[in-house]
C-alpha cells in the first residue's frame, strides 16, 4: 500500500485551514500545529465547507482524503513532512522563530510561506538553510482559488522553485512564479490600489461599501475573473487592439482621477465608517453562511470557465487529467466494487421538490461508468480512434433521496465481461445510504461500421482481470430486476 505524502500546516487560521483542506482533499496526510485552543474546531469548519465545494469542481474521482492530525508541538507536526506551509501572523520576528524550530526538527524540509507581503529574502534572514524557505502566497478560499504566487530569492535554487511549483500543481493549484522579488507580489499590489481608492471614495462620501461592491461585482469584476486586466482592455480597443486602447485612454493617466499615492488617515472614525456600513450591507448573514454562498458562486463561475477551457477552468481540467492519470496508474484493489466517482448535488441538479431530479441519477451513473471506461483505456482517445462502448440497456432503482449539497459516491461492480459486452452494476451512495442503483449492459462497437466488434486487446487486458476478481463478490440482490418485480 502506497504511503500518503505528508504536509505540515503551521498556523490554523482561515488561510492555514484552507491549505489543510486543499492538501487533505488531494490525498495528503496533514499535521496542523496551532496553539489556539479553538484551532481544531475552526479547521474542521473550514474543512466541512471545502468538502462541500472542492469536489464539485472536478469530473474524475479525487484521491481518498488524507488523515488530519493536530500536533502539540511544531517538531511533532513537521516530523516526516515533505512540505510545510507556514501561515502564522504577519510578524517577521515570529516567522523567523517558527523557521528556526522547523529547520531544527527537520533540517531539509521545504517551507512555503503564506505571507501577504514579506519577500523571500526577508524571511530567509538568519536561517541556516535559507534555500529551503520560499513564498507560496495563496488567495482565500485557498481550497477553491487556484492561484499560488511562488516567489524566491537568489538563495533559492531553480530546483527548489521547481519542487514548490510541482507540489502546488499536485494539489490542483496554479503556481505563478514571480520573476523578481517585490513586496506584496502581484495580486496584493492590485488589491492594495483598489482598497485605497475604495477607502477614499467611502471617506469622501462618494459611495457606500455596498455601492463600491456593486460596481465591482456587476461590472469589471466579472470580466477580470475570466480575462484579467490586459486582455480585457485589448478587447476594449476594438479591432485595432491594444495600441488603439492605449492611444485612446493613455492621456487619462495624467488626469487626477485617483488618490493612489495618498492614504486616508487610519483612525477610529474611518474604522467605524467602514465597519458600520459593512454590517448594514452583510450583517444579516453569519460568516460561515457567507463563506458557503461565496463557495457556491465560485464553483458555478469556475465550472462555467471549465466548460470553456478558459482561465481558472483550464487549471481544473489539467488537474482532472492528472487525477485520471493517477487513477489509471495506481494499483487498484479489485476485490470490491470500484469507487469511480465523487459528486455533489448542485443547484442545477434539483427539481421543484428540492430533490435530485431523475436525469441526474443517470448522469451520476454515467460519470461513474465513464471513469471506469477511462480506467480500462476506453477513453476519449479510444473514441477518436473509432471504437466505444454504447449503453444498450439501463435499469435504475431509486432507493433514497438526494438533496441539494449532498455528497455522492459512485461505485461499479462488473457482473460480466467478454470481448463485446460489459454488464455492470452501479451504486450511488450518500455516505453509507444507497440512494440509487443502475444496472447497465454496454456493447463494444465499431463506430464507423455501426455494429458490435471485439474490444482491442489492451482494453480487454485491463477489463477481464477486474471481471475475474469481481466474480468472487456477492451478486447484488437487485441485479436482473424488472420494473416492480424481483427475479
Amino acid at each position: 500500500m502506497t504511503k500518503n505524502r505528508k504536509a505540515a500546516i503551521i498556523g490554523g487560521g482561515v488561510i492555514g485551514g484552507g491549505w489543510a483542506a486543499r492538501f487533505l482533499l488531494n490525498g495528503w496526510d496533514v499535521a496542523v500545529f496551532d496553539p489556539d485552543p479553538q484551532a481544531e474546531r475552526k479547521i474542521n469548519e473550514v474543512l466541512a465547507n471545502a468538502r462541500a465545494a472542492l469536489p464539485a469542481l472536478f469530473d474524475v474521482p479525487m484521491p481518498k482524503e488524507g488523515k488530519l492530525s493536530f500536533a502539540s508541538t511544531m517538531s511533532e507536526a513537521v516530523e516526516g513532512a515533505e512540505y510545510v506551509q507556514e501561515s502564522v501572523s504577519e510578524r517577521i520576528e515570529l516567522k523567523h522563530k517558527v523557521y528556526a524550530q522547523l529547520q531544527q526538527a527537520n533540517p531539509g524540509v521545504l517551507i512555503g510561506s503564506s505571507t501577504s507581503g514579506f519577500k523571500a529574502s526577508d524571511l530567509q534572514k538568519g536561517s541556516p538553510a535559507p534555500e529551503n524557505i520560499i513564498v507560496a502566497h495563496p488567495f482565500n478560499p485557498v481550497y477553491l482559488l487556484p492561484l499560488s504566487e511562488v516567489s524566491g530569492s537568489d538563495k533559492n535554487s531553480p530546483e527548489t522553485v521547481a519542487k514548490t511549483v510541482q507540489i502546488m500543481k499536485d494539489i490542483g493549484m496554479f503556481p505563478l512564479v514571480i520573476r523578481k522579488e517585490i513586496d506584496a507580489f502581484l495580486g496584493n499590489r492590485f488589491l492594495e490600489a483598489v482598497w485605497r481608492e475604495a477607502l477614499w471614495m467611502l471617506k469622501d462620501g462618494v459611495a457606500t461599501t455596498e455601492e463600491i461592491d456593486e460596481a465591482i461585482r456587476m461590472g469589471f469584476g466579472l470580466r477580470w475573473g475570466q480575462m484579467g486586466l490586459f486582455e480585457t482592455y485589448r478587447i476594449a480597443g476594438g479591432e485595432a487592439g491594444m495600441r488603439h486602447f492605449m492611444a485612446q485612454f493613455g492621456p487619462a493617466l495624467k488626469w487626477p482621477w485617483t488618490k493612489l499615492m495618498d492614504v486616508p488617515e487610519f483612525n477610529e472614525e474611518l474604522v467605524d465608517l467602514v465597519a458600520n456600513q459593512s454590517d448594514a450591507q452583510s450583517g444579516a448573514y453569519g460568516i460561515r453562511e457567507l463563506e458557503r454562498i461565496r463557495d457556491s458562486n465560485l464553483v458555478g463561475f469556475m465550472r462555467a470557465l471549465k466548460d470553456r477551457d478558459w482561465g481558472a477552468g483550464r487549471v481544473l481540467k489539467e488537474h482532472d487529467a492528472r487525477l485520471a492519470e493517477q487513477l489509471r496508474a495506481a494499483p487498484t484493489a479489485f476485490g470490491a466494487p470500484l469507487v469511480m466517482a465523487q459528486m455533489q448535488v448542485l443547484p442545477g441538479w434539483i427539481d421543484y421538490n428540492g430533490h435530485m431530479t431523475e436525469s441526474r441519477y443517470l448522469y451520476a451513473a454515467s460519470e461513474t461508468c465513464d471513469n471506469f471506461l477511462r480506467l480500462i483505456g476506453a477513453d476519449m482517445d479510444y473514441v477518436a480512434g473509432g471504437h466505444s462502448y454504447y449503453t444498450a440497456e439501463s435499469h435504475i432503482l431509486h432507493k433514497g433521496e438526494a438533496k441539494l449539497g449532498d455528497r455522492l459516491t459512485g461505485t461499479l461492480q462488473v457482473l460480466h465481461a467478454d470481448e463485446k459486452r460489459l454488464h455492470h452494476y452501479i451504486t450511488i451512495r450518500r455516505g453509507e445510504d444507497v440512494v440509487a442503483t443502475v444496472e447497465q449492459m454496454c456493447l463494444h462497437v465499431d463506430m464507423k461500421a455501426g455494429k458490435t466488434c471485439p474490444a482491442v486487446p489492451e482494453v480487454l487486458a485491463k477489463l477481464l482481470p477486474i471481471f475475474e476478481a469481481h466474480k468472487a463478490l456477492p451478486r447484488p440482490a437487485d441485479a436482473g430486476r424488472a420494473i416492480g418485480m424481483k427475479r
